[in-house]
């Protein structure tokens, strides 16, 4: 299979694009579907690599999933309605689907197996089993329990008050749903605030949640009850779109149906902030999510900016296409505070400090972050996806504006989040 494509400087970006369903929030309805009582109804949910490890798994689990192609309904079987999987369960390459399901077994009355792809196997588990096992479930994994596979042995938990080292969503969620079945109540605290549509969707299904600030508090035992949601757009997927908008001259796109929930628009903001030409346009709440249209133009003159720590979480995923944005932005951008990215589908910081580097970029990397001297003319090269979609689909935007060919190799890591990923960008070029 040949995994490498061919990418020339572009022209203007111009027209209409929806981008494909969100990720996070596809995740979450299918496993918080699961676990309600009665049949939801699911629109617009992510057919991508990701998400379908997750519906795979909650089908080995027992729960009948029908998948019309418009819409998916989910037979929940309520909280202690799930079966011990006949065989160990394959989460592909996706890290939400291996952290949300160990929290879920961890209640579970039975015994269970997480796998996953090369990649998936080497990214950290030790920050959800060592919570998990405080809270009284069996875990075991590879490398000192740091790493999968991951064995679960479920049942008999107890809430706990939980200060998470990391603003990480998955490590929330896991706890979140663990403390679904504990006994009395389990108290998660985040040092920064991480995206939230766990604690958007569990208490309006029925879940005994409350958020005060950085702090949630969660009550065992309550049903779920069955829900239908329609998934909005991705922001993580829209952002390439921006990015590519707002560096190729003569651009003006609109993204369409995006969902802007105030955990991850933070791109927007900080786009806002170096002068870009963009904004939102129809605002209003889907599914308990606020969505929106992004109209984004060609920006003549982008200003540096710093990153804080603070702003990280709600651009994590962001990272990597940020970063080609401040290789066209005057002066010098710094992200500092952003150790996470070290951990995820590949090491973001490396990869994206190498890439870039490659195209003549003027780039310090750092522990926990870059800096990016620019502006930069990039010019086309030969480089390396690192079996990461979103450095991918960086990495492609990055070649729209450089001089020359660019050859992209490990594209089919794409699939993974965004499939038709190029379709879509060569629709806009024309």
């Amino acid at each position: 299979m040949v995994d490498s494509i061919k990418l020339l400087r572009s022209g203007p970006l111009r027209g209409e694009v929806i981008p494909p369903p969100d990720k996070s929030i596809s995740h979450r309805a299918l496993i918080f579907a699961s676990i309600a009582m009665g049949k939801s109804i699911i629109r617009n949910l992510l057919r991508a690599d990701d998400p379908l490890s997750t519906l795979n798994a909650m089908r080995s689990l027992g729960i009948e999933i029908r998948d019309s192609g418009e819409t998916v309904e989910v037979y929940g079987e309520g909280l202690y309605g799930l079966r011990e999987p006949e065989d160990v369960i394959d989460c592909g390459n996706s890290g939400t689907t291996m952290r949300l399901l160990a929290g879920l077994l961890s209640g579970q009355p039975f015994f269970s197996v997480l796998t996953g792809d090369s990649s998936l196997r080497q990214r950290p588990m030790k920050r959800i089993i060592e919570p998990l096992r405080m809270m009284g479930a069996g875990l075991y994994a590879r490398a000192g329990d740091t790493l999968a596979p991951i064995a679960v042995r479920g049942g008999g938990l107890k809430g706990i008050h939980y200060k998470s080292p990391v603003a990480s969503a998955q490590v929330k969620s896991a706890v979140l749903l663990a403390a679904l079945y504990a006994e009395g109540e389990t108290v998660v605290e985040e040092p920064r605030k991480s995206r939230d549509h766990t604690e958007r969707m569990l208490p309006a299904i029925g879940a005994d949640l409350r958020v005060e600030g950085l702090r949630i508090t969660v009550s065992g035992g309550n049903d779920l009850a069955p829900f239908e949601i329609t998934v909005p757009g991705d922001f993580s997927s829209a952002a390439f779109f921006m990015v590519a908008a707002a560096i190729v001259r003569d651009s003006e796109i609109i993204i369409k149906n995006v969902g802007i929930n105030p955990t991850r628009r933070g791109l927007f903001d900080i786009m806002k902030r170096m002068g870009a030409d963009i904004e939102i346009t129809d605002e209003r709440d889907v599914s308990g999510e606020t969505v929106g249209n992004i109209v984004c133009r060609y920006t003549e003159k982008l200003a540096a900016t710093e990153i804080t720590p603070e702003e990280v979480p709600s651009m994590i995923d962001e990272f990597p296409v940020f970063c080609v944005l401040a290789c066209r932005a005057e002066g010098t951008t710094i992200i500092r505070g952003a150790g996470e990215l070290r951990v995820k589908e590949s090491d973001r910081i490396a990869a994206i400090a190498s890439e870039l580097s490659k195209m003549g970029v003027d780039v310090t990397e750092y522990p926990d972050g870059l800096e990016i001297r620019g502006p930069v003319n990039l010019r086309g090269t030969t480089l390396e996806a690192h079996n990461d979609h979103r450095v991918a689909m960086a990495l492609s935007v990055a070649a729209l504006v450089a001089e020359g060919s660019t050859t992209l190799q490990g594209v089919s890591a794409v699939d993974i989040s965004f499939p038709g990923f190029y379709d879509r960008i060569m629709e806009l070029t024309g």
